[in-house]
C-alpha cells in the first residue's frame, strides 16, 4: 500500500515564499507521476504541478514562473517551491502519485496553505 505524507504547508504573507514536501513510501514502480493539487472549499480539485521522470514538468498557468516542482527518487520525495505567493493561492494542497505501470493514483492526506497579511 502506498502512502504519501506531506509536510510545509502554513500561513505566509504576500509575496511570501512556501516549500512543500511529500515523501512516497510502499511504492514498488520504477516509473511513476508525482504531483501537487489544491482545493479551495467548494471548488474542485486542480492540479498545481505535476513531474515524471525524464520528462519536463507540467505546471497550471496560474502558478508558471512562481512555483518549481522537482523530486528526489532516491528519497521518493517531491518538493513544491512556491514563491510570490498571492492570496488566491490559498487551499489545502494534496501530494499525488500515479503508478504508470497501471495507473492507479494515490493521495496524501493534504497540507493548508494560507496566504494572509
Amino acid at each position: 500500500q502506498v502512502r504519501l505524507v506531506e509536510s510545509g504547508g502554513g500561513l505566509v504573507q504576500p509575496g511570501g515564499s512556501l516549500r512543500l514536501s511529500c515523501t512516497a513510501s510502499g511504492s514498488s514502480s520504477s516509473i511513476t507521476t508525482m504531483g501537487w493539487y489544491r482545493q479551495d472549499p467548494g471548488k474542485a480539485r486542480e492540479l498545481v504541478a505535476t513531474i515524471t521522470g525524464g520528462v519536463r514538468p507540467n505546471y497550471a498557468d496560474s502558478v508558471k514562473g512562481r512555483f518549481t516542482i522537482s523530486r528526489d527518487n532516491a528519497k521518493n520525495t517531491v518538493y513544491l517551491q512556491m514563491n510570490s505567493l498571492k492570496p488566491e493561492d490559498t487551499a489545502v494542497y494534496y501530494c499525488n502519485l500515479i503508478n504508470r505501470a497501471d495507473m492507479t493514483t494515490y493521495w496524501g492526506q493534504g497540507t493548508q496553505v494560507t496566504i494572509s497579511s
